[in-house]
């Protein structure tokens, strides 16, 4: 029986950019007061919520995998934003602040929400399943992409340092991004159906359907939401560093806990796939997104680079590029069976501590 369009959205989602936007226009610029940082935080927190429900909203619209896709290109195109405009005012480390932000991406994407969505989705339904024609080829895409990016500026030698001459940084930025249209292109058009779920024909069987024009308000309302989460974790930064200096850890922490804060909104809703039995949906959510921090971010850093004449490091070191290899290595296993339990999440979890605890004890 056909549902009748719905034309309302709860009043929670539409007022709580609003109310985001207001006490991000109070804590923008100062170090917030203790009581600040917990308004800051709240606020943050349900920004989060009402992005993951617009996303919804946007996916049901539709359909799988285009909606995982427009939360992941949305998040990383704000991402992005971020880092060319942090690259552009300098500072210390700016021309590292690319390479930390994408492998710190690729860490806890990989490691942490695919290690928690298998737990989740392990511990509810013991077995879960998943379509491994469509996570062989991403973790292929995401292998050579990341190897290209971080690892390959360490050995180059026509630049000194971890470092890609100019010839360099346009093949890379050019591959990246060829790349990542060939598999917007898969995932979307040539071989859509490897990326839904093994249930997409009951995909939306007892929801009711959304009106286009109530698709199109939630996708704004989801734009302005991810740019408020934005704003918000950086609001919340000059304490994040503070406490970083207290707890003499090196600076990357704080990059580290800034993209957590970022990440939240496909986290939660990559848990909340895997706890309904989706975990198609969530690692659609959680690889995509990882391809997208590198296909979308690398090609734009290198534009500003060149375009500007600024610095850019890319290579890694030592230490992370065995944590990379070591996580596409465990990822290649975990996900090539088609099912998983709670030992594979576990194993995820175990190298994202690996990943923290590295981080604050190098």
């Amino acid at each position: 029986m056909a549902h009748k369009a719905s034309t309302v959205l709860p009043r929670w989602s539409v007022a709580a950019p609003v109310v985001g936007a207001i006490i991000l226009g109070v804590a923008w610029g100062r170090t917030p007061a203790l009581w600040l940082v917990l308004v800051v935080s709240v606020a943050l927190i349900v920004a989060v919520l009402a992005a993951v429900h617009h996303a919804e909203v946007v996916a049901h619209r539709v359909g799988e995998p285009f909606g995982s896709l427009v939360l992941a290109v949305a998040v990383t195109i704000i991402e992005v934003a971020l880092v060319v405009s942090m690259m552009m005012s300098g500072g210390r480390s700016a021309d590292a602040l690319a390479r930390d932000t994408v492998f710190a991406a690729v860490m806890i994407v990989c490691t942490g929400v695919v290690g928690l969505c298998l737990l989740v989705g392990g511990i509810r339904h013991r077995v879960i399943a998943f379509r491994i024609e469509g996570t062989s080829p991403v973790l292929a895409t995401l292998a050579s992409l990341v190897t290209l990016t971080l690892v390959l500026p360490t050995f180059t030698t026509s630049s000194p340092g971890p470092t890609f001459s100019t010839s360099q940084l346009i093949f890379a930025g050019v591959v990246s991004l060829v790349l990542y249209a060939v598999f917007v292109f898969v995932q979307t058009v040539r071989h859509r159906d490897y990326f839904l779920p093994a249930d997409a024909g009951n995909e939306h069987a007892h929801a009711s359907p959304v009106s286009t024009r109530v698709a199109l308000f939630s996708m704004a309302l989801l734009v302005i939401c991810l740019a408020l989460v934005i704003g918000l974790a950086k609001a919340l930064s000059p304490n994040i560093e503070a406490a970083v200096l207290a707890a003499r850890a090196p600076p990357a922490v704080v990059g580290i806990a800034i993209a957590l804060l970022v990440l939240l909104p496909e986290t939660t809703a990559a848990v909340r796939a895997a706890a309904r039995n989706r975990l198609q949906t969530s690692l659609n959510l959680a690889l995509g997104s990882a391809l997208a921090s590198i296909g979308l971010t690398i090609p734009a850093v290198a534009a500003v680079s060149i375009g500007l004449g600024l610095p850019l490091s890319l290579g890694l070191p030592a230490k992370e590029i065995v944590l990379l290899a070591l996580t596409v290595i465990v990822s290649t296993l975990t996900l090539g069976s088609g099912r998983a339990t709670v030992l594979h999440g576990a194993v995820h979890l175990a190298l994202f501590a690996v990943f923290l605890f590295l981080a604050v004890v190098p």
